[in-house]
């Protein structure tokens, strides 16, 4: 197991990362916590929008759309 921390946004699709650590403040660390992003969940980047952000994500059951700018305060490991 490493301890290299990547942002959310950095995993590529068809690769795990689990939740190590997130850097938002406020609402918006209320947001990802209600949405399930806490310490030691397993994320899947899913799907990239054509664009390129948002990217859609499997979390704990659910598919979740997070921007750029969100994903990028998701602090992961990566999970083999």
């Amino acid at each position: 197991m490493g301890e290299d921390l990547i942002p959310l946004h950095e995993l590529t699709i068809g690769s795990f990362g689990r939740v190590k650590k997130i850097t938002a403040q406020g609402r918006a660390r209320r947001r990802m916590l209600d949405l399930g992003l806490i310490n030691g969940t397993i994320v899947e980047p899913l799907l990239i929008s054509p664009a390129g952000d948002p990217i859609a994500y499997q979390i704990r059951g659910a598919i979740i759309a997070l921007r750029l700018e969100e994903a990028s305060k998701i602090l992961v490991e990566t999970v083999c």
